[in-house]
């Protein structure tokens, strides 16, 4: 009797092992809810040699990168995780001749190619009739969004927008969407002082 119940118990554990089997898929990550600031824009405090409006979700730090560039600052979005590079660049013979200023700034955008899915560039004529380059790269690339804006005579300023976390683009597209308008607003608001 007791062979019995051992020739029926091997084969259903035999069975029951078989159909625990096939392919699991785990849930797919969710996204996070983003909720997305109202806008409001401010002018940038006196004491740099040009000035815009800005976000007011946006707070100015000093570029940590270059501190012998007084004129460099971060636009630092605490909340949305992102932070916005601008470099400033008083153009003279010394070789910072504009040609190579835009040569600088246009490489710098060019190495992203090697993840960029592409590149779409658009020049722009600012409001107080600076002409400007706006970079929309997408794909997973470290920044999404760059530009520069001149007088071609005196100044140049550049922006570049990246973001401190591992999520993948299509994540952040809400919060790259809301950063552009603030930095159109920034570059239609951008003013020279010499």
């Amino acid at each position: 009797m007791l062979r019995m119940k051992r020739v029926f118990l091997v084969p259903f554990i035999l069975l029951l092992l078989a159909s625990c089997g096939g392919d699991f898929l785990p849930k797919p990550k969710g996204y996070n809810r983003i909720d997305l600031p109202e806008r409001e824009f401010i002018s940038l405090e006196e004491g740099k040699p040009y000035t815009f409006e800005y976000s007011k979700n946006a707070s100015v730090e000093p570029d940590s990168f270059n501190l012998a560039e007084k004129n460099w600052i971060n636009l630092n979005y605490k909340e949305l995780g992102g932070k916005v590079h601008l470099t400033y660049l008083p153009l003279d013979s010394k070789g910072k001749d504009l040609k190579t200023v835009m040569n600088d700034a246009i490489n710098l955008t060019a190495k992203h190619q090697i993840k960029a899915y592409g590149i779409e560039e658009s020049v722009l004529l600012t409001p107080k009739g600076y002409t400007g380059v706006v970079a929309e790269l997408s794909g997973e690339v470290p920044t999404q969004f760059q530009f520069f804006v001149t007088d071609s005579t005196s100044n140049f300023l550049r922006g570049a927008l990246y973001f401190n976390t591992s999520m993948k683009n299509d994540s952040l597209a809400p919060i790259i969407e809301y950063i552009k308008v603030d930095l159109i607003h920034l570059i239609n608001t951008l003013e020279f002082k010499n």
